[in-house]
Order: C-alpha cells, then sequence, then structure tokens
C-alpha cells in the first residue's frame, strides 16, 4: 500500500507496519497513509495491529515539518489529532503492539487504540513535549486525560515524565507487557480473541462510551487551529 505504512492482509487480521526512518516520524505522508490504511482494513472487515520497527513504535511528529513554520505545523498537528479521534472511532478494533520506544504522537498513538502491547526493555514511552519547548496542544490534553490514569495525567503532560514500559501499564499508556519476541505472537493471540467479538456491538459501544471525548475533541481541534494559527 505505502513504503511509509505497509499492510498484510491474513485471516481477517491487517498489520500497519510504520517504518519511515529511524524514529518512525509521523509526517503529512505517513498520516495519509495512515488513513489509507485504515480505510482498507475498513473494506476487509479487520482487526487492526498497528506496530512499528524493532526498538520504535514512533518518536513523533517530523520536526522538520514542525519547524517549517506556523501554516506547516497546524495543518500537521491538526491531521495528528484527526488522526487519532479517527482510530478512536474505527468500527474495528484496533491493537497497538509497540515494539519499544513510543514518544510525543507515538505516545498519542497508544492512547487512540483499543488494546496496547509493550515490550520488556529499557525503552522510554510518554509525552516529552514541554521537555523539548513544545507547549500542548488541547487535543493532545484531552486525549490524555481521557486515556491516563489520574496520578500519571498531570506528571505525563505537564512534567513531560517518561516511563519504561511496566510503569506505562500503571499509568495507563499500555495495557500488557511481553518480552520482546513474543510481541508479534501476543499482538496476533489479542487479535484472534477481539475477532470473536460482535463487531456492530463493538461499533456501537465504542462510540457510546466516547460520545464525550469525541466531542471534547472535536472542540479541541477546533482550538488548537485557532491558537496554533
Amino acid at each position: 500500500m505505502s513504503e511509509l505504512i505497509t499492510y498484510h492482509l491474513e485471516d481477517g487480521i491487517a498489520t500497519l507496519t510504520l517504518n519511515n526512518g529511524k524514529v518512525n516520524a509521523i509526517s503529512p505522508d505517513v498520516i495519509k497513509a495512515f488513513n489509507a490504511a485504515l480505510d482498507q482494513a475498513v473494506q476487509d472487515r479487520a482487526v487492526v495491529i498497528i506496530t512499528g520497527q524493532p526498538g520504535i513504535l514512533s518518536g513523533g511528529y517530523d520536526l522538520k515539518v514542525m519547524t517549517a513554520g506556523p501554516k506547516e505545523a497546524v495543518s500537521l498537528v491538526t491531521a495528528g489529532s484527526t488522526l487519532a479521534r479517527r482510530m478512536l472511532s474505527h468500527p474495528f478494533p484496533i491493537i497497538v503492539a509497540c515494539p519499544g520506544h513510543a514518544v510525543a504522537k507515538g505516545a498519542f498513538l497508544l492512547l487512540s487504540a483499543d488494546y496496547r502491547i509493550g515490550v520488556e526493555g529499557p525503552f522510554s514511552i510518554g509525552l516529552n513535549e514541554v521537555q523539548i519547548g513544545m507547549t500542548m496542544h488541547h487535543a493532545g490534553i484531552e486525549l490524555a486525560r481521557d486515556r491516563l490514569r489520574r496520578s500519571a495525567f498531570h506528571r505525563s503532560v505537564i512534567n513531560a515524565e517518561m516511563f519504561d514500559p511496566a510503569s506505562a501499564v500503571d499509568a495507563g499508556f499500555l495495557d500488557k507487557v511481553v518480552p520482546v519476541e513474543q510481541l508479534q505472537e501476543a499482538a496476533l493471540t489479542a487479535a484472534r480473541q477481539l475477532k470473536k467479538i460482535n463487531m456492530n456491538a463493538h461499533k456501537h459501544t465504542k462510540l457510546k462510551v466516547r460520545k464525550a471525548l469525541f466531542e471534547i475533541l472535536d472542540d479541541a481541534i477546533i482550538r488548537d487551529q485557532e491558537h496554533l494559527g
């Protein structure tokens, strides 16, 4: 489907693999490829697994784009927030198999999925925007507020605290951690289990559960466009 997002369909499970350089930066082209892959997954009625390269899911937005100018930054953040909202409302389950680091937008991919599996090791997971001089955007704050534990929310968003995989489970970024060599099979096992649920019930329940979050995110995306612009 794309060199940036490869798409592999087998037994009703679509695996989307992010492949954009050593930090898997999220660029406008990556988001375009993500949306195309999700379109295909809907057409295939597939449970989705999103993963990255050994050692990293993503290091966040492409900083070359973010520093190119206000217009480029606003466009990328808007597209990224819209992708997060789309993932949260995707009609089929989304699993993220996180093979290592997940930083900034990489961590937001975790917060936008239905089930998240990480790997053991010296990996960092979290939101480092404040650490690198970026004021957190409204949509990011609201997504983190909804998906993180109260005890971790302020530490993560305001203090830019990074978590190792084990503590990322407690914080709310991950649901489970496995040895690195077991990640692929753990993700496939979770996907096979999720294939057994009623997808119509899953879709409509997901929309009910997250209705208030969608309304908040829609407003936050507009506020981000006004503020960042």
